[in-house]
């Protein structure tokens, strides 16, 4: 791992957001004051050029066919008019006079003809000044000569030099604007994470999953808004789940108390067995097998329903139609006081599942059933084509209060509390009815009874 990546590891999101943004900023800030730099630099340069380019004109106009000589010569003051000269392209037709502006060999060239016209930077009297050489164009024919016209760069340097430091300036204070502003996204931009991580840091140590994160007035629909709702939902679903688990918990244990208090109670007796008589002994063993076989069940129920989910093992093509038939002949055996009818239109369709899971399904819904229905009475199951599945007893129905609870764990209506039974099979009966994508409803049927509404997918 490269020594960047180590840094950008310790250093938290904030700070490396707030010095992305700066960066950007202050790149931004230093191009521009660059770019503008460039432009005046070039700007003032550029007027010096056209005044040279000026007075050089206005030279060969006022010096028109007249030979080598020096114009002006006062160019050392800074008020002063530029020093001009008229150089030949021979040597030997230099004046007596000596040159104030430099004469090199290019100077002979331009004169010459041989290139065209430069500006040179250099230096007169101790003072910066700019230099253009031209050729002569008035001259008469065969006559060659040039032009050097000279001005102080003086008022052009310190503008120059004075738009770097502005610039400068503006450069500075840009990249601490830009830092201000970095700090600032930063700080606003991941307020909702600051506030997440608050909140999962609170909830880790008291373990309390009621907290909630603090979203900003009107719910802007930005990404690290949606984010910390989602950290709410998530919170919610937490606590529901936690709280279930409570609930199954308080519930089971008080559940299992009674059956539990029966076992210790027959197993006290059966320790005595030798002060009962041969019935009691038989009694108090088959009602001690008949609660094992209960709270046996029982646990077996609870360990399924506390994972709140199914367990996944291979799926398979279920025929409905014979799965339905087997377990109303299952339900017939087993309450043989109650009459069971079956009307099937579903044909051969099939679907997927696990058919040991769907025979618990519908065992525990034709149980109920007949645990609630009259001796003697009637529970019709009726499969339609559209792999509807409806259980309809003739009992004394669900009360309105009662029916948002019926699929609740261990929850027992009033009017079944005298029944046997733990309150699991309809709570199991709904979660592999979900597992297998179906949905089971129960509603009270007209004319009495209770009617349990299973639609299968398909």
């Amino acid at each position: 791992m490269t020594a960047h990546a180590r840094w950008r590891r310790r250093r938290p999101l904030r700070t490396r957001l707030a010095l992305a943004c700066t960066a950007a900023v202050a790149l931004v800030a230093v191009g521009v004051s660059a770019a503008a730099f460039t432009v005046v630099r070039y700007e003032l340069e550029h007027q010096l050029d056209l005044h040279l380019v000026q007075q050089a004109t206005l030279v060969q106009q006022q010096h028109r066919g007249q030979g080598p000589q020096v114009v002006y010569g006062e160019c050392g003051y800074l008020a002063a008019p530029a020093c001009a000269q008229i150089v030949p392209a021979d040597p030997a037709k230099d004046p007596a006079q000596p040159y104030l502006l430099p004469v090199t060999a290019a100077t002979r060239q331009v004169a010459a003809r041989e290139r065209g016209g430069r500006f040179t930077d250099l230096t007169i009297g101790g003072h910066p000044a700019r230099m253009l050489t031209t050729p002569m164009t008035t001259t008469p024919a065969g006559i060659r000569q040039a032009v050097q016209v000279a001005l102080r760069a003086d008022t052009v340097q310190e503008g120059v030099r004075q738009a770097g430091e502005l610039m400068a300036a503006v450069a500075a204070a840009g990249v601490l604007l830009a830092a201000a502003l970095g700090h600032t996204v930063a700080r606003t931009g991941l307020a909702p994470v600051t506030r997440l991580t608050r909140t999962a840091e609170r909830i880790a140590d008291t373990r309390d999953a009621g907290l909630r994160i603090e979203l900003p007035p009107g719910r802007r629909e930005d990404e690290l808004t949606r984010l910390a709702g989602s950290f709410n939902t998530m919170l919610g679903e937490l606590e529901q789940s936690v709280a279930a688990q409570r609930r199954l918990v308080a519930d089971a244990s008080h559940e299992l108390r009674t059956p539990l208090t029966a076992l210790r109670t027959n197993a006290e007796l059966l320790a005595r067995a030798d002060r009962l008589t041969d019935g009691q002994r038989e009694r108090a063993a088959a009602a001690l097998g008949r609660q094992l076989r209960e709270v046996t069940g029982m646990v077996n129920d609870l360990i399924e329903l506390a994972r709140d989910e199914e367990p996944q093992p291979l799926l398979e093509e279920v025929r409905v139609g014979p799965l339905v038939a087997h377990s109303v002949d299952a339900a017939r055996e087993h309450w043989p006081a109650i009459g069971f009818t079956l009307v099937d239109t579903a044909g051969e369709r099939t679907v997927p599942g696990v058919p040991a899971r769907l025979a618990r399904l519908l065992s525990n819904l034709l149980d109920n059933a007949a645990k609630f229905s009259p001796a003697g009475g009637t529970v019709e199951v009726r499969l339609t084509a559209g792999l509807e599945l409806t259980v309809r007893d003739h009992g004394p129905g669900i009360t309105p209060e009662d029916l948002p609870y019926v699929f609740d764990r261990f929850y027992r209506a009033s009017a079944a509390r005298a029944l046997p039974g733990s309150g699991l099979g309809l709570a199991m009966a709904r979660q592999i009815a979900r597992a297998h994508g179906a949905t089971l409803t129960a509603e009270n049927a007209p004319g009495g009874g209770a009617l349990f509404r299973l639609a299968l997918p398909g």
